[in-house]
């Protein structure tokens, strides 16, 4: 048995030899094979099924290595099987081998995965905190990779404005990437554009990376980039650089959705057909793994957006239906979206029960599903259920925004009644509760004004005093309101008018001169003459009288003219009516014409002998006229008052 056990033996040392050679040379694949012929002698020799497993995954192989683990029940190997499941964006499993695995406190191999894992499921709060302790309590060749991936949560976390992030490092062009995402995601994206010109610098300066990489990394900047500018309004410059970026079809499966999604919403109802499939390239299944839950839902939400441009309604039921089950703190935008489509189709009916049923079951809803449904109505032209949807909203109708809307309905419906008595609530509701609405002087001047007009003068004056609390030193407003108490107090009235500006102090002598010699009541046509006007003097004052120095001039005679003769009385008639105009004959003109075909009966000829009838002028009423048939009511064209252009560019 000695004898069997020796070769046996120098065939797995050869083997591990093999194994540890190529592992070494990076040659994995053929480290494989040398672990097979182990595993030929020794299944169940444990290194070199772990050594397997190693090779495996260094090939990217995370399936096969996956169920090799499970086939051997390698239930040893938490972290090689925790990282095929991260890696088969299997995230939930990868936490719970992670955390069943019993082990406190955590290798740090173990707890990077952990931490990994969390950025994936988005717990960004727990990552945050695991990457600050790994930081602290690590010291190693990694320690600047594991800053970038630090800045990278605090980005994400950004982008909810309320919550504080940490101060990123900025010494590399994927911390400074990190850092415009932070500034874009609290709206500062002038910073943000300036960070990320300064990250595409850094990175077209990189001398460690290939040209390949280079633009890959480039590519991903610039996609931000062009995203900020969206936000800025540079739309024309963002879709060059989408367009420019997607040209180089990147490898990155995520970079590709998000450009093309962009790109559809730079699109909006114009070139659908671009807008298709640049959201087919969005929603492919390549992308589900590598995109953040909020992108996914951005994606399918302007796939919703993109069927109602296009007026699919049947997609767009389906496609909104879909997103509200999918992502439910979007089910309101996915119900306007289909209540939007209903109204298209003149469905106004059945998108109004749709938004009532809605609001009825979502009270946090209630007020922006309302103002929907005022919409809706409004378009129907049924304003009577509009103004009462309004009146529905309790307190919340004295809002300015409200009230103008109601007033300007009453006022559509001939109710000015209505409007008064809403004014006037609207008015006493702000005096008794004391609510600070913001800036509320339009709303005052609006009420005082209408009330005026209305002969309301009490309601008015109560409006002008609340206008006139909020602009003391208003003096148009203090005008107006001694107009009003002059209607019914007058006692008032006359004590507010002392505190007006007196007569000399709003003019000057001069500027009261120029108006009283100012022909203002005249038009300026009346005015202008007036001035022109000369002044008659007296009857006292004697003038001389000047002389007339027009002179007749002489009529121009011919040159044979003579004054003994007669001149001719038909001088001022066309020659051709002239008792002595003969017409000329000869030339071409004068020679007979052809009277009818040839071989043609003289007989017949006659009918078509054209110089032998009678002379129709311009002037005669039997003249017959060749006309076409109208084509409906359009302008008819003299014949011939075009002539054919030549052939040619212009």
């Amino acid at each position: 048995m000695s004898k069997d056990a020796n070769p046996k033996e120098a065939l797995i040392k050869a083997a591990y030899a093999d194994v540890n050679k190529f592992g070494n040379n990076q040659e994995f694949d053929k480290a494989v094979k040398a672990v097979n012929r182990i595993l030929g002698v020794a299944p169940d020799d444990p290194t070199a099924l772990h050594c397997k497993v190693v090779c495996l995954v260094q090939l990217s192989k995370f399936e096969e290595a996956y169920k090799f683990i499970e086939k051997n029940r390698l239930s040893s190997l938490f972290f090689e099987k925790a990282y095929c499941e991260y890696q088969l964006n299997k995230h939930q499993q990868a936490l719970k081998t992670i955390d069943d695995a019993g082990l406190q406190p955590l290798p740090p191999n173990l707890k990077e995965l952990r931490t990994q894992v969390l950025y994936r499921l988005e717990r960004y709060d727990e990552c945050l905190d695991s990457y600050r302790d790994i930081i602290k309590n690590t010291s190693d060749e990694y320690e600047e990779e594991r800053r970038t991936n630090l800045s990278a949560v605090a980005a994400n976390l950004a982008v909810d404005q309320t919550k504080e992030v940490p101060e990123v490092p900025e010494d590399t062009y994927e911390q400074y990437f990190n850092s415009a995402c932070i500034q874009a995601n609290r709206q500062k994206y002038a910073e943000a554009e300036r960070k990320l010109r300064t990250s595409e610098k850094l990175c077209l300066e990189d001398e460690c990376a290939s040209e390949e990489e280079i633009i890959e990394e480039v590519d991903v900047i610039r996609v931000q980039l062009a995203y900020v500018l969206q936000l800025q309004g540079k739309t024309k410059e963002a879709s060059s650089i989408y367009a420019d970026c997607l040209r180089h079809k990147p490898k990155d499966a995520a970079l590709v959705a998000v450009a093309s999604n962009n790109l559809v919403v730079v699109n909006k109802d114009q070139n659908v057909f671009d807008s298709k499939k640049k959201i087919r390239a969005a929603l492919a299944d390549a992308c589900e793994s590598r995109l953040t839950s909020r992108q996914k839902q951005v994606i399918a939400l302007n796939n919703c957006l993109l069927a109602l441009y296009t007026n699919a309604g049947d997609q767009v039921q389906q496609l909104s239906q879909k997103l509200a089950q999918t992502y439910p703190q979007v089910e309101f935008e996915a119900l306007l979206i289909r209540c939007t489509q209903l109204a298209k189709d003149r469905k106004h009916k059945e998108a109004i029960e749709q938004l009532q049923k809605f609001a009825a079951a979502h009270k946090s809803h209630e007020f922006v599903s309302k103002f929907a449904i005022i919409q809706l109505q409004l378009l129907q032209g049924n304003r009577k259920d509009a103004i009462e949807t309004l009146l529905s909203l309790g307190e919340a109708k004295y809002k300015p925004g409200v009230v103008s809307a109601l007033v300007s309905l009453y006022l559509g419906t001939d109710n000015k009644t209505a409007a008064s008595a809403l004014l006037k609530s609207a008015v006493d509701w702000y005096k008794k509760n004391e609510v600070s609405s913001g800036d509320l002087s339009d709303m005052w001047r609006q009420a005082a004004e209408f009330h005026l007009r209305g002969g309301a003068s009490e309601t008015a004056a109560s409006s002008l005093e609340e206008l006139l609390k909020l602009n003391p030193n208003d003096t148009k407003v203090l005008a107006q309101l001694v107009i009003a108490y002059a209607q019914f107090q007058p006692k008032r009235a006359l004590e507010l008018s002392r505190k007006l500006p007196k007569l000399e102090t709003l003019t000057t002598a001069s500027e009261i001169d120029a108006l009283e010699a100012a022909n203002w009541v005249m038009s300026a046509k009346a005015a202008k003459k007036t001035a022109n006007t000369k002044v008659e003097p007296s009857p006292s004052t004697p003038l001389e009288k000047k002389k007339n120095r027009n002179r007749k001039r002489k009529g121009k005679l011919p040159k044979n003219y003579n004054a003994e003769v007669a001149p001719d009385p038909e001088r001022w008639l066309p020659k051709y009516e002239r008792t002595g105009f003969r017409k000329k004959r000869g030339g071409a003109r004068g020679k007979d014409v052809i009277k009818g075909s040839q071989g043609m009966a003289s007989g017949a000829a006659d009918q078509y002998d054209m110089s032998s009838r009678v002379n129709l002028t311009k002037n005669s009423p039997a003249t017959p006229v060749y006309q076409e048939t109208a084509p409906g009511p359009r302008q008819q064209h003299r014949k011939g008052g075009h002539k054919k252009k030549k052939g040619g560019r212009f």
